[in-house]
């Protein structure tokens, strides 16, 4: 199990805007931030739910590629409002809610691409 993941964005205030709006119809926000100043030169915010930041950005240099993160859903709604309020927070489509019925018949996703082209998806297994 992993404990944490961390990628590297562009645009810190303009990912603090996006994934503050995407990730918070998945019960999924900011835990703590270590300012540039506390690191000595980068900034970092952690997202996670119950006081546990599992999901990290931050900058750090260029983005040097794209990272593919998927954050389980509990029902098939809660993918659609991931969905919906990372696109209105400037996200760009790269699959929208549906059956991806060759993973498995209950596979439920939808993909959202941030600023720097990371594939954040929100994903529910369970049946409709």
């Amino acid at each position: 199990m992993l404990d944490h993941i961390g990628l590297t964005v562009s645009d810190y205030a303009g990912a603090r805007a996006f994934f503050d709006a995407a990730l918070a119809p998945l019960r999924i926000g900011l835990v703590m931030e270590v300012t540039a100043e506390q690191s000595g030169g980068e900034a970092h915010a952690g997202y996670g739910s119950d006081g546990q930041p599992y999901f990290w950005f931050g900058t750090g240099g260029a983005p040097t590629g794209q990272v593919h993160v998927a954050f389980t859903a509990k029902d098939r709604a809660t993918v659609d409002a991931f969905y919906a309020a990372a696109m209105a927070a400037g996200g760009r489509d790269n699959g929208p809610p549906g059956i991806r019925a060759h993973y498995h018949p209950n596979y439920y996703g939808a993909f959202v691409l941030d600023a720097d082209g990371h594939n954040i998806e929100a994903v529910c297994h369970q049946p409709g």
